[in-house]
């Protein structure tokens, strides 16, 4: 029998990312990635230890292209510029949103992102326990915006199902749901995201005062 042939954790990555694009995370094993190898599942296992390390490689090829130096600007422009630019990364790939947050700690490319946005907030004046804050800040409206925006979209059954609620019941939540339809993904972000650096700008201010 010949001898299974080698792989590199790219190759395997893109295998991955291929079942996941196609068929969605439940479609995601070993026997599938496998077979688009065109391999055993057994000899995919020289490589890969489960699918919790198909994730890993997964995540890590979606984010490895992103640009992690900080770009000209002020710290706010800075901070939208390296979110935005994760935010398009794994918008080109919807199923792996989930996946992105499981493994953010676990991919060296989100993790030099990371230090690359705490740089930025270290130069903004924050330090301890606010950069943690701010830090935490910044992920959560990255990573649910992208859960909102492909996972449950603005433009999808459930809003429409709210727009058509009762509005002697429910008539600021109806009108909100109808008029969210109009806000698209990317303003969404980029509007939410300046409310987040308004309060952040607070923070810096705050921390200034009592530094």
């Amino acid at each position: 029998m010949p001898r299974p042939r080698s792989l590199t954790p790219l190759q395997i990555a893109e295998a991955a990312l291929a079942v996941l694009d196609a068929d969605g995370p439940g479609a995601l094993s070993m026997r599938a990635v496998a077979a688009r190898l065109g391999m055993g599942t057994m000899s995919l296992y020289r490589y890969v230890e489960d699918r919790s390390q198909l994730e890993e490689l997964i995540v890590e090829r979606v984010l490895e292209p992103v640009d992690t130096t900080v770009p000209d600007g002020d710290w706010k422009q800075q901070l939208l510029a390296l979110s935005e630019r994760v935010r398009r990364a794994v918008a080109a790939h919807p199923n792996a949103v989930p996946l992105t947050a499981a493994h953010r700690q676990s991919s060296p490319s989100l993790l030099r992102w990371s230090e690359s946005v705490l740089g930025v907030l270290t130069a903004a004046g924050l330090t301890g326990r606010a950069r943690v804050v701010a830090m935490r800040a910044v992920l959560a409206h990255l990573l649910g915006a992208l859960e909102l925006e492909h996972r449950a979209p603005l433009a999808g059954e459930g809003t429409r199902r709210m727009a058509a609620l009762p509005a002697e019941d429910f008539p600021l939540l109806a009108a909100t749901a109808r008029d969210a339809a109009a806000v698209p993904s990317p303003e969404e972000f980029r509007l939410g995201f300046e409310l987040l650096l308004a309060g952040l700008d607070g923070l810096v201010a705050s921390q200034a005062r009592s530094g």
